[in-house]
């Protein structure tokens, strides 16, 4: 069974300009990525160079084992953009019907599913309505029924829970993990970690351009550890030992708060303590979430530390 999604140091250049330097990915089949990157990563060009919307500079593609230009595999293939602009004058069945007939769906098939992608998405009873009368919330809703209507075998969903309530981003998430089950392919890009912390097997995180770091969920947040330590006293002594066993994040007084990149470091965390002299009172160490993993991996490549 080909990946659903498989790139080879993917480049895209405007005007001379790299929008993206080198992605090279590989998305099974049935699984929820996640394609993760700050601003100006390069996020949106890969996606237009997967849907087919624009061409690559340099590097192979496939999707559904087929070239994205390719009809055939963009028929089984579906997305909400993050900036949508829908036929607003349209009801919201009159929308679906009209993506429908785009895909090539029956007027039996649209029957049956139109109502059972309005309730998924919490809309049915209000098909009825112009789209120009919708909230935000709402328009998202009845594109996310559009991009799922077809019951497509690889879906993008780009900020698919922006403009919801938490109630509404976790009918999404409850919504993807139908997807899920049912064997389709989620390719999601959001801002809000938390949701994809919830919602994604893999992740991949791009920053100028390049893949920075990628793998399964768990696999990530195992890497890294942060470590608050209190003692008596932090002498400068104990201070270059504790910077030789990870990054310093905080100290001063009592205590410190390091990051380590694995479980191993405990021990000689508090053989250095014990060994400076000190009294060790404390050693808490802590899974980092996404959230502060993204940070940290950003913030190397820029040099940076902090947001």
């Amino acid at each position: 069974m080909p990946a659903a999604i498989r790139t080879a140091h993917l480049r895209k250049v405007f005007w001379g300009r790299p929008a993206v330097e080198d992605v090279s990915l590989e998305v099974e089949q049935g699984e929820v990525f996640g394609f993760l990157g700050p601003n100006g990563a390069g996020k949106t060009t890969t996606v237009k160079m997967l849907l087919g919307l624009t061409h690559p500079t340099a590097g192979k593609l496939e999707v559904l084992g087929r070239s994205p230009q390719d009809k055939e595999a963009r028929r089984f293939i579906g997305f909400l953009p993050e900036m949508f602009r829908f036929h607003d004058w349209l009801s919201g069945e009159e929308f679906l019907r009209f993506h429908g007939e785009l895909y090539g769906m029956e007027a039996g098939e649209l029957r049956r599913r139109i109502p059972e992608v309005l309730e998924q998405v919490g809309l049915l009873g209000r098909e009825r309505e112009r789209i120009r009368g919708y909230s935000k919330g709402m328009q998202q809703r009845i594109g996310l029924a559009q991009a799922i209507l077809h019951r497509p075998r690889l879906v993008f969903l780009d900020e698919p829970t922006s403009a919801l309530d938490p109630l509404g981003r976790r009918e999404v998430r409850e919504i993807i993990g139908r997807l899920k089950a049912q064997g389709t392919t989620v390719f999601l890009n959001s801002h809000l970690l938390s949701e994809v912390e919830q919602t994604c097997d893999r992740i991949a995180v791009v920053h100028r351009g390049r893949v920075v770091r990628s793998g399964r969920m768990g696999e990530l947040l195992a890497e890294r550890l942060e470590v608050e330590l209190r003692v008596d006293a932090l002498s400068p002594a104990l201070l270059e030992r504790l910077k030789g066993l990870g990054s310093v994040r905080s100290a001063g007084g009592q205590g410190a708060v390091l990051e380590v990149d694995s479980e191993a470091k405990l021990p000689r965390l508090a053989e250095a303590v014990l060994h400076s002299g000190a009294q060790l009172y404390a050693l808490t160490p802590r899974r980092l979430s996404l959230e502060e993993l993204f940070v940290s991996l950003v913030s190397e490549k820029t040099g940076r530390r902090g947001a």
